[in-house]
């Protein structure tokens, strides 16, 4: 399959958060998307990760809560021509009974352990978990998450990034914690 990334600039947006395209590229990376993957991605946002992960041979369930995001990832679907089957609700109470070996948290609404016992049951063995922050207090209870169920291969990676406007200076963008893990 052809590898194919999408600029930023070329996804629908609005007010919802969007994951840039250098953590986008990274996150892939950690996440080893490849054909026939089942991702679950919490959080999803307008739907970049759903979308390249489609884009990559996963089959995609984009779980959100917001109507504007809802609507944003439906747009990007569409114009990029994927199928992402779209769980509108909040994880993990309306995500469906599926086994995923791929999990993207990209927003967790703040129900980091609860959602952690749910991949419990739906997250196969050997399958990587991997989570962006901006936070350091999610940062953390992810990392004690991570401990507290045995995930093995535990990396994190601190990305600090800025991009040249249009006239030449460099603007800073939130620095992301991107952390992953595979369960035993």
């Amino acid at each position: 399959m052809k590898m194919k990334w999408i600029d930023d600039e070329e996804f629908i947006r609005g007010n919802i958060p969007m994951t840039k395209f250098n953590i986008r590229v990274l996150t892939m990376a950690y996440l080893k998307i490849e054909t026939g993957d089942r991702l679950l991605d919490i959080g999803a946002g307008t739907g970049s990760i759903s979308v390249e992960a489609v884009l990559q041979g996963a089959k995609v369930w984009a779980v959100e809560k917001e109507i504007e995001g809802i609507e944003l990832i439906n747009k990007n679907k569409d114009k990029f021509g994927v199928s992402i089957k779209i769980v509108e609700g909040k994880a993990p109470k309306d995500i469906p009974n599926i086994k995923f070996n791929k999990c993207f948290i990209g927003g967790s609404g703040g129900k980091l352990k609860e959602i952690f016992e749910y991949l419990e049951l739906v997250l196969e063995k050997g399958g990587i978990l991997c989570g962006n922050f901006i936070t350091l207090k999610n940062l953390n209870r992810f990392m004690e998450l991570l401990e507290e169920y045995n995930y093995e291969d535990i990396g994190v990676q601190l990305i600090q990034s800025s991009s040249m406007d249009n006239i030449g200076i460099m603007k800073g963008n939130n620095p992301i914690f991107i952390v992953k893990g595979v369960k035993r």
